[in-house]
């Protein structure tokens, strides 16, 4: 068996808009000016207690984490699907993958459980995968936990695994995992950050064929 595992923010979904809407309740319960969108962005896939320190370093971090969860909530609640839309091709993708005998899907993500389980009910993935990884549970990325844990839940070895991400903190932690890493290009990080890919990805249609060429060498 093989395993195949995606982070959400950035790579299956699209939820930037939330994001930072989100992020900007959160500073203004804490009475400050939010940080500017491309630097929202660029902490996206850390936890939120982490990202919010590396945001801002003297504030009240916790009151920060509440504030965006709540406002998170709201959002995906009043909009549904269209809170994080799937990129284009993710949803074939998924489905192809999951269609073939020998791989089993999961995700590694920086999202709450209480965030991944609504985007999963929002987008009608349930059963899609078998090992769902969130910051409740780990440290943050890019700790290569949650994969040791993915890898333990599948039962596959690490050499039959990938992650697939768009951000460092994902090459990182697969890096750190001893884990091959895809990239792809559409995401919050720049493919120049993403260093050790196997592949950057230009759309959802080249992950076949790289994958195929992963597990030939």
């Amino acid at each position: 068996m093989r395993l195949v595992v995606f982070d959400v923010d950035g790579t299956l979904v699209d939820s930037q808009a939330d994001i930072v809407a989100s992020m900007a309740e959160a500073f203004d319960a804490v009475g400050l000016d939010a940080p500017a969108r491309q630097d929202i962005l660029g902490i996206v896939g850390l936890s939120l207690p982490v990202a919010m320190e590396a945001l801002v370093a003297d504030a009240d971090h916790a009151r920060m984490v509440e504030a965006y969860k709540d406002s998170y909530a709201k959002l995906r609640l009043s909009k549904g699907a269209s809170s994080s839309p799937l990129y284009p091709g993710a949803r074939a993708a998924l489905d192809r993958l999951q269609a073939q005998d020998d791989i089993l899907l999961g995700v590694a993500t920086g999202k709450s459980k209480r965030g991944l389980d609504g985007l999963i009910e929002a987008h009608g993935l349930n059963g899609m995968f078998v090992t769902r990884q969130v910051a409740d549970f780990h440290p943050s990325k890019p700790h290569p936990s949650m994969l040791r844990a993915a890898l333990e839940e599948s039962g596959v070895e690490t050499a039959d695994a990938v992650m697939i991400g768009d951000t460092s903190f994902d090459a990182q932690m697969a890096h750190a995992a001893g884990m091959p890493f895809l990239g792809v290009g559409w995401g919050y990080h720049v493919p120049s950050q993403l260093d050790g890919a196997r592949a950057i990805l230009n759309d959802f249609s080249e992950l076949d064929d790289a994958l195929n060429a992963l597990w030939a060498d």
